[in-house]
């Protein structure tokens, strides 16, 4: 049902996503006390953009369609489970990507790099996306109880 606690979850994973995907997640400074934003998009110097990890918002991007489809699968709870541990997959991908590339460009850029607090949006979906999982099991197990019953 549409109506339920992990529809809440779910909406909240989707919104926090797309936040993170617009927000920067780090920045890097450098020596002579400059420093330049680390978004999803990109690595923004002054004179524009020096480097792409478009993969990094490419996973945000599907990880937050997933959570929101899965919203939508409200017929077919184990399809949902599985949607929802996928996503939560694809968010501990995120952040394995964004170690790489933190360490590449920081090593071809020699900076030093500050994180951000939108680094945190993610592992808050995954804690979302966690209790969503549960809250989908309850009712997985609510319905065969009732089927047990009749």
């Amino acid at each position: 049902m549409i109506q339920r606690i992990q529809t809440l979850y779910l909406l909240i994973v989707t919104v926090l996503l797309i936040v993170a995907m617009c927000i920067p997640v780090g920045s890097f400074t450098y020596a002579d006390g400059t420093a330049s934003e680390f978004t999803n998009l990109g690595v923004y110097l002054q004179s524009g953009c020096d480097s792409s990890p478009w993969g990094m918002f490419a996973i945000l991007l599907l990880s937050a369609i997933i959570s929101f489809a899965t919203i939508f699968l409200f017929k077919n709870r184990m399809l949902q489970i599985r949607m929802t541990v996928f996503s939560s997959v694809l968010l501990i991908g995120y952040y394995l990507t964004f170690i790489v590339f933190m360490f590449i460009l920081k090593g071809r850029l020699d900076a030093g790099f500050h994180l951000s607090w939108g680094l945190c949006l993610p592992l808050i979906s995954i804690i979302l996306n966690y209790l969503a999982i549960r809250a989908i099991g309850k009712d997985e197990v609510l319905v065969k109880a009732a089927d047990r019953l009749r």
